[in-house]
C-alpha cells in the first residue's frame, strides 16, 4: 500500500469519525443503515467476482454494524416495534451467513431490500419528528 493510499484512507476514517461525532442519534444510526447497505453491495460484486475473501469480510462486516443496530433497540420504548426489528435484524443476520456460504446474491438482494426498507421508514420518522 503506497503512502497516498495510507493517508487516503487516514482521511476516509477520520472523515467517518468526525461526521458521527457532530451527528445526533437519528443520524448515526441512519449512517448505520448506510454502512450495512455499502458493505452488501460490495460484498455482491464481490461475489460476482469470484472473490469470497473479499466477500466475506465485507459480509462479516456488514454482520457486525447489524449487530450495532440491535444493541440500540430501546425495548423498552419500543416495545413490540423493538422486538420485531430485533427478530428481523436475526433473520438477515441467518440469510447474509447462508448468502457466503452458498454464494448467494439472491440473499443478499433479499437482506438489502429489507435494511433499505426500514432505512426508508427510518428516515421518514425523522422528517416527521422535525
Amino acid at each position: 500500500m503506497t503512502s497516498s493510499s495510507k493517508a487516503a484512507q487516514m482521511y476516509q476514517g477520520m472523515h467517518n469519525m468526525g461526521a458521527a461525532t457532530e451527528a445526533s442519534s437519528h443520524k448515526l444510526i441512519t449512517m448505520l443503515f448506510d454502512g450495512v447497505i455499502e458493505r452488501l453491495v460490495s460484498a455482491k460484486g464481490a461475489m460476482e467476482r469470484g472473490d469470497a475473501a473479499v466477500k466475506g469480510t465485507l459480509i462479516s462486516k456488514a454482520i457486525n454494524i447489524i449487530d450495532g443496530l440491535r444493541a440500540h433497540l430501546d425495548h423498552e420504548k419500543g416495545k413490540e416495534i423493538a422486538q420485531n426489528l430485533s427478530l428481523l435484524y436475526d433473520y438477515m443476520e441467518n440469510k447474509l451467513f447462508e448468502a457466503n456460504l452458498k454464494n448467494d446474491t439472491v440473499m443478499l438482494d433479499e437482506v438489502l431490500n429489507l435494511i433499505r426498507s426500514i432505512r426508508s421508514a427510518w428516515v421518514a420518522i425523522d422528517s416527521q419528528v422535525a
